[in-house]
């Protein structure tokens, strides 16, 4: 290869090293600076330091860590289909307690972390793992979508409300009702097939290809895997874990317990579904651990119920830093884990080795 192509390749990487860093570092850096302009942030530290209880913080806390080692036992699943060893329950949990505090630092480098520990413990096949991480995600989309159909039947006047009070509702709603969008969509996707059909074998299509088919690979295989009720059960279960961290919430704050027994609120599972849905669909902003695309998803959901701008701020940075503290937590006793999992295997091996 030509030396002139070797250091463009390696200056285009650089360059796309630096973006993932520096791009969701921006988002929320922009997102605080402009929560910053809008929020009366002593205010908040009132708010949060004497209406706050605590006790249930607590809670959110502890079924932040269960949602994430339910995610690791249910990725095992996946993992012993494709053929992987089985892991302990520990070191499954351990894979996605790292990759989420990873995420905090540089979004979705926690995915490519947690395929890397597989490999290395496991002797696996890369290709193998990242098939199944692929399709684990791919079950994340699907109850993403699941979930905004039900937001959008019982949560309606909500969302209808969000849409006319709100200008940024507004502007959603006319460039999505346009015809314009969804033709220009269904041309690009057919100008796409095209050039995939006729550039297959090109560096780049066969990359796309690739990925598409190693997701449906390992998407495919949860149909026909042994326990896959037991998959469809732990997915279910850590989806209720994710809208109990925010549910719990509510309890917290008195301006947010007033939503438990207001009519008409489901004892506040409405709101509650609807904050879900909002944060849930922020997180595919890059940014640090959903840090100011989440924090404003959740306030504005909050507002469509009658929580003041200030009180919705305060619930969701809450929120967010129980989670994001948990995950430190979690990410930190992974490192000892996996250290002392190292030296006890070093320690045991054969001196003849």
């Amino acid at each position: 290869m030509d030396k002139n192509d070797t250091s463009g390749t390696k200056r285009k990487d650089l360059i796309e090293k630096i973006l993932k860093i520096l791009v969701p570092i921006g988002v929320s850096a922009a997102m605080i600076i402009w929560m910053s302009h809008k929020l009366d942030f002593h205010k908040i530290w009132e708010i949060t330091s004497h209406d706050c209880n605590y006790w249930w913080l607590l809670l959110v806390m502890i079924l932040t860590m269960l949602s994430y080692s339910i995610r690791g036992i249910r990725w095992g699943y996946q993992l012993r289909a494709a053929g992987i060893p089985r892991m302990s329950v520990v070191s499954e949990s351990v894979s996605i307690f790292s990759a989420y505090a990873i995420n905090l630092l540089v979004p979705y480098l926690g995915e490519a972390w947690r395929c890397v520990y597989v490999v290395r413990k496991e002797n696996a096949k890369l290709s193998t793992v990242v098939g199944t991480d692929l399709a684990d995600r791919s079950s994340d989309f699907v109850m993403i979508v699941l979930l905004l159909g039900l937001a959008l039947i019982v949560a309606n006047p909500a969302l209808t409300h969000f849409f006319d009070q709100y200008s940024f509702g507004r502007d959603i709603e006319n460039i999505f009702s346009k015809w314009e969008l969804w033709t220009g969509l269904a041309i690009a996707v057919g100008i796409f097939i095209l050039c995939d059909i006729k550039y297959k074998d090109s560096k780049f299509f066969k990359g796309i290809n690739l990925s598409i088919s190693r997701m449906w690979q390992g998407f495919k295989v949860i149909f026909t895997m042994k326990g896959r009720w037991t998959y469809l059960f732990l997915t279910i279960a850590i989806w209720v874990c994710y809208f109990l961290k925010i549910y719990l919430v509510f309890f917290a704050f008195p301006f947010t317990r007033e939503l438990l027994t207001h009519p008409g609120y489901a004892y506040g599972l409405l709101p509650g579904l609807v904050a879900f849905v909002f944060g849930s669909f922020s997180m595919a902003i890059p940014s640090n651990g959903g840090l100011g695309p989440w924090n404003i998803a959740v306030m504005y959901a909050l507002m469509l119920y009658g929580i003041g701008h200030t009180d919705a701020a305060a619930f969701s940075i809450v929120a967010w830093s129980t989670q994001t503290f948990m995950t430190i937590l979690l990410g930190i006793f992974s490192m000892i884990y996996i250290a002392a999992t190292k030296r006890k295997k070093k320690v045991n091996m054969p001196n003849n080795i």
